[in-house]
């Protein structure tokens, strides 16, 4: 895709959805690390779902290891892989109380050490928390980037090194949002809603649908 229609493209994302936000539910940067941990093969939904009590009640790492690990997993039971999520957010929020006095902390190398936190969960922290201008790249940012041609790759690593080079930097700090929400209501996995996208005309994909 040639830049000027890689410009075009968020143009139009940024139109339809000026202020767009992470659809996880979070009250602070501990909480929606917490969260984006939580959401690694579930749903945004069921995680807000299972975190509402929790979050209401516990807010910081402290507080989690007060509440330990059977409390959490009280809590969260209904969110796939919870035994060994709730081992991770316990193991974390040690980590945090011990190391960064409670606080998240912003660094990529320092929060990819702890546990149950991948590149993409750091970025989604960096970005949403921080404000910092990274892409975190999804399964649905992976599938965009791909199949519109925005950004293709073999691996989340090289779709998002690829993206931190094509997208103009004045759409970088919404970029990852508008990818994802595209992703999840438009430019679905099984059968993208061809008719219904905005950016169709610029898109590589050759098998779109019709109406």
């Amino acid at each position: 895709m040639q830049p000027q229609m890689i410009d075009e493209f968020f143009r139009r994302l940024a139109a339809a959805r000026p202020e767009p936000r992470s659809e996880l539910n979070y009250v602070n940067e501990y909480t929606l690390l917490e969260a984006v941990v939580l959401s690694a093969q579930a749903t945004d939904s069921g995680v807000n779902k299972a975190t509402k009590d929790l979050f209401a009640r516990i807010k910081t790492p402290q507080a989690m290891l007060e509440l330990g690990k059977k409390g959490l997993k009280n809590h969260i039971k209904t969110i796939g892989l919870f035994n060994a999520k709730a081992k991770n957010i316990i193991a974390l929020s040690k980590i945090l109380v011990e190391k960064f006095g409670g606080k998240v902390p912003h660094r990529e190398e320092d929060l990819v050490t702890l546990p149950g936190v991948g590149r993409k969960t750091a970025n989604v922290v960096r970005n949403v928390a921080f404000g910092e201008k990274v892409i975190a790249v999804d399964t649905h940012v992976f599938r965009v980037a791909n199949r519109t041609g925005l950004a293709k790759g073999a691996t989340p690593e090289e779709v998002e090194r690829k993206l931190m080079k094509v997208v103009p930097t004045k759409w970088l700090s919404h970029a990852h949002h508008w990818l994802i929400l595209h992703g999840r209501y438009v430019c679905k996995a099984r059968k993208p809603d061809c008719p219904r996208c905005i950016v169709r005309d610029l898109c590589a994909f050759k098998q779109k649908t019709e109406a």
